[in-house]
């Protein structure tokens, strides 16, 4: 079996202070050993009408979905959820387990 993928597409708040929110979510992922690597984006070159207002993607990915589960028990990502909750206009969440095609150079 692969590894076992969190990703999430989100839309903030026009108030938020998205650094501060990026902050907090790199600090979670370098603080919880359960996460194996942790890589966000800002959409930059999509069509509003095909983004749908969505701006952000983050993806974490894990060795195995028992990782994902002690991760989303974790007293750190339950006190993170709050803030980055609050700061979400909309939100898009998948969790899978990963099929590799192609594996990196």
């Amino acid at each position: 079996m692969g590894d076992f993928k969190h990703l999430v597409i989100a839309k903030f708040k026009e108030d938020v202070v998205v650094e501060e929110i990026l902050k907090g979510m790199e600090k979670l992922a370098s603080d919880l050993e359960a996460v194996k690597s942790f890589e966000w984006g800002q959409d930059i070159e999509s069509q509003e009408m095909l983004r749908q207002g969505f701006t952000h993607a983050f993806i974490m990915t894990f060795h195995k979905k028992e990782d994902f589960t002690a991760f989303l028990g974790h007293p750190n990502h339950v006190e993170f959820s709050t803030t980055f909750s609050a700061a979400i206009e909309k939100i898009v969440l998948l969790d899978f387990p990963a099929v590799l095609v192609k594996a990196p150079a």
